[in-house]
């Protein structure tokens, strides 16, 4: 049976994301999303709500367990058009992971609970 181990949430304005664009700031957004991960966000009209609300995700990660993870050590993805999680390398079989996504106009935000395997 897993038990809880962690909650996280976080906040995240979407104008950051509308500054850098991804056209013009590839390398930033390679080094914080996944390959599967920006193809997603790219083919909405406004991928900016969807690369916050991925950002939000990792975040609200990061701060559940409470350990040093990377970036791309957390992969988003949709499966039913439901958001899901999973984590990558050594992390992979340690956790499992609820999480819930919104965004509206300037905001996304992101609540997750950690389960420990």
């Amino acid at each position: 049976m897993n038990s809880i181990f962690g909650i996280g949430v976080d906040l995240v304005d979407v104008n950051k994301f509308k500054k850098k664009s991804y056209s013009e700031n590839s390398s930033f957004y390679n080094k914080l999303f996944l390959p599967t991960e920006i193809k997603y966000c790219l083919k909405f009209k406004n991928p900016n709500q969807h690369f916050a609300g991925k950002f939000a995700v990792k975040e609200s990660i990061k701060k559940s367990i409470s350990t040093k993870i990377k970036f791309h050590e957390i992969e988003t993805f949709h499966k039913n058009s439901k958001p899901m999680v999973s984590l990558r390398g050594k992390y992979s079989k340690k956790f499992s992971i609820i999480v819930s996504i919104t965004h509206e106009k300037n905001f996304a935000i992101a609540f997750v609970i950690v389960e420990k395997i």
